[in-house]
């Protein structure tokens, strides 16, 4: 076979049914693998790798590691113990290693006689008296010649599977297309730039290596990600990506938006009736928001701002511009208590006003939700306050102007589009503000967001204090009562915070009764209430409402309190068994506390012993309360999809690219896409094609 598939019919456009063993049936098997030509095949990347390409002598093996090792068999018996085994001892003359089946054939048994030699591949474990493999990969060998031992001249990469495909099918069809692999055979789009590749190597040379990588490459390096070859291929994933959200964003650009420039009497009166005035922060946010909806360009605009830092009166404001104009709002939340809490705010801000604030939920009874659906339809809502439910087929708006996204990183991609299209219906595509109390760092912002233009509230209202943090064993539990106590005593007010491994209202409902009681008998004195996510809306909002009004000391509460609430005189906050909870999500919890003017501290309680990284996160939380380093320190612990939520909302998961690993490549990626931009418009299409997929599907919609 030979790379003279030819110009004509490049690996872009060759079917992966040219490649032997692959028929209509396994063809139809790739394509849940997202294979469907050679280009695929070869982009089908290895995620991890086995060294096959030495033997170890059994006197070097140790626990925990990887071995091709060979030997020959000393004995072999079946043992009928707990569970029915067959042991095999072997020796290679430099000591011995045991292998261990569970699953075996009479065939196998007499495969291993004494004195026959063999070559296996597998973990190694510390087992009784000696190191052992547990069902390890075996072939028999001819004769005693050691020249019979198989090695492998390339180190095997392991790839991602479906059913009906396996490793060695994988790793044929892969052989065969780098067959295919001559210098010019594949478009290498990023090679023909006049750009800094930092000496990493041309695009086949990487490919080559990051599939078949020879015996003397770096193992550690391949594994991590840091191979040049690597690195070469996450520098043009990157840029796909980039391009994907940049063409994205001049798609958007090119519709037409409403026109949104009132004189501003709503706005001045919002402002007025303030009792407290923006920071120089707020206020510059929202002229860069206000310029923005008063284009008929669609406004796609980020709004980052820390917790407390009073993000939601600048959407209000913004609000208050298109109402005026003749424009509804729709603003929706994840949680129903983050979208209560928006409802009770707009609603104190614009009631006054004769502005009509509408609930939408999924939550309401049938009846109710007619209704409300109708008032969207006919206007009679001019701002529309909600969850999931806004973006369901049936709800209509009259007239949407502007749609507010808060915490968008937990919609779905599919569901932050839905929203941005209610308003399609008359031709016009509304203006969108997206905000988030979960500061994006650099890295994702220029990669997940870069479709978005960003605003960033950088200070907090004067007064505020740090929140001073220490992590407590909860073996010192009492001590931490009476803390507690001392601090109701002054005046304060005080959050127990309960969490739960298990994401189940019930459950944390029940821990959260537990620590009620608990605190109860500890605290006879005082107000104590509780407030979860089974409760009524009603409930919570009565709860709330009296916690904020001093009738209660101590509000027990599961993680529903994360967003959203806003009580100043709560100046200590305890978060049991914080070890469990991740870096973002402790922030946004120590938020609730720090709004007053009084010194405000949080206590971490924890179960011993912690892991590495529960130390790493605890210790983080110790030293800063700025939610940027706090952000930046999370995306190296856990990855862009975790922190942003999108293993199950959608953004699309990189191949080859760690957003924490390869931030140092975004200049560079940068600099590609303007190039690609201004010269090679085809190009920019066949990257988005090989990394993303179909260009013709909303793949920038993230």
């Amino acid at each position: 076979m030979s790379g003279s598939a030819s110009a004509e019919q490049s690996l872009q456009q060759l079917s992966v049914v040219s490649l032997k063993g692959v028929g209509d049936a396994m063809a139809q098997k790739l394509t849940a693998l997202g294979i469907h030509t050679l280009q695929d095949v070869l982009f089908h990347l290895p995620f991890r790798y086995q060294d096959r390409t030495r033997l170890t002598a059994l006197s070097s093996l140790h626990p925990g590691s990887e071995a091709l090792v060979s030997g020959e068999v000393l004995t072999s018996e079946v043992l009928l113990h707990r569970r029915r085994s067959l042991i095999v001892r072997i020796t290679d003359g430099t000591g011995f290693l045991r292998l261990r089946f569970f699953h075996f054939s009479q065939q196998q048994v007499s495969q291993f006689a004494p004195g026959v030699r063999i070559q296996c591949f597998s973990d190694v474990r510390r087992g009784s008296g000696m190191l052992e493999m547990v069902h390890p990969e075996y072939r028999v060998l001819s004769g005693s010649d050691q020249m019979n031992v198989s090695l492998n001249n390339t180190l095997t990469p392991f790839y991602r599977t479906t059913e009906g495909v396996q490793q060695a099918t994988l790793r044929k069809l892969t052989d065969q297309a780098l067959d295919y692999l001559e210098p010019g055979a594949l478009p290498d789009y990023l090679g023909q730039l006049d750009i800094q590749m930092r000496s990493l190597p041309d695009l086949v040379t990487a490919l080559r290596t990051v599939h078949r990588p020879p015996p003397n490459e770096d193992v550690r390096a391949l594994m991590d990600g840091m191979h040049p070859a690597h690195r070469r291929l996450a520098l043009e994933e990157l840029t796909a990506h980039r391009l994907s959200l940049r063409v994205l964003r001049e798609k958007t650009r090119c519709r037409q938006a409403p026109l949104v420039r009132p004189k501003g009497r709503l706005l001045n009166a919002l402002r007025d009736s303030l009792e407290f005035q923006l920071t120089p922060a707020q206020d510059r946010v929202l002229l860069e928001i206000l310029d923005d909806i008063g284009s008929s360009a669609p406004m796609l605009r980020l709004l980052q701002g820390d917790v407390g830092s009073g993000k939601t009166i600048v959407a209000a404001m913004a609000a208050a511009q298109a109402v005026e104009s003749g424009y509804q709002v729709a603003l929706m939340a994840p949680t129903e208590i983050l979208a209560e809490q928006h409802l009770l705010n707009f609603c104190s801000w614009f009631d006054s006003q004769g502005i009509s604030v509408g609930w939408l939920s999924g939550k309401l009874r049938a009846a109710q939700r007619r209704a409300a659906i109708e008032s969207v339809a006919m206007g009679r809502h001019q701002i529309v306050v909600g969850t999931h439910a806004l973006f369901q087929k049936d709800v209509v708006f009259e007239n949407l102007g502007l749609a507010i996204v808060d915490e968008q990183h937990r919609f779905g991609v599919h569901q932050r589009l839905a929203l941005r299209n209610k308003g399609e219906s008359s031709d016009m595509q509304p203006h969108q503000l997206i905000m988030t109390a979960t500061p994006i760092p650099r890295t994702l912002a220029m990669t997940a967001y870069a479709d978005l233009d960003v605003s960033i509230i950088d200070e907090l209202p004067p007064g505020r204090k740090p929140v001073t943090t220490v992590a407590v064993d909860n073996t010192r539990r009492n001590e931490v009562i009476d803390r507690v106590r001392v601090a109701i005593s002054e005046g304060r007010q005080v959050y127990w915070v309960c969490t739960l491994i298990e994401d189940s209202e019930s459950l944390q409902a029940e821990a959260a009764e537990a620590a009620l009681q608990g605190l109860t008998d500890s605290l006879p004195d005082h107000s104590i209430a509780m407030v979860h996510g089974r409760l009524k809306a009603r409930d919570k909002e009565t709860i709330m409402q009296s916690f904020k009004l001093r009738k209660i000391d101590l509000l027990v509460a599961t993680t529903v309190i994360e967003v959203g609430v806003d009580v100043p005189n709560a100046s200590l906050m305890i978060i049991e068994n914080a070890e469990r909870l991740g870096l973002s999500q402790l922030h946004q919890l120590r938020g609730r506390v720090g709004r007053g003017r009084e010194q405000s501290s949080c206590i971490l309680l924890y179960q011993a012993p912690l892991s590495s990284h529960a130390k790493e996160r605890l210790g983080i939380m110790r030293e800063t309360n700025n939610g940027f380093v706090i952000a930046q320190k999370d995306l190296n612990l856990r990855g862009a999809g975790e922190v942003l939520g999108t293993r199950q909302t959608g953004l699309a998961q990189f191949r080859v690219a760690d957003l924490g690993r390869d931030d140092d490549l975004l200049d560079d990626v940068g600099r590609a896409a303007d190039l690609l931009i201004d010269q090679d418009s085809k190009a920019v299409t066949a990257l988005i094609e090989r990394w993303i997929g179909n260009t013709k599907q909303d793949y920038g919609g993230v």
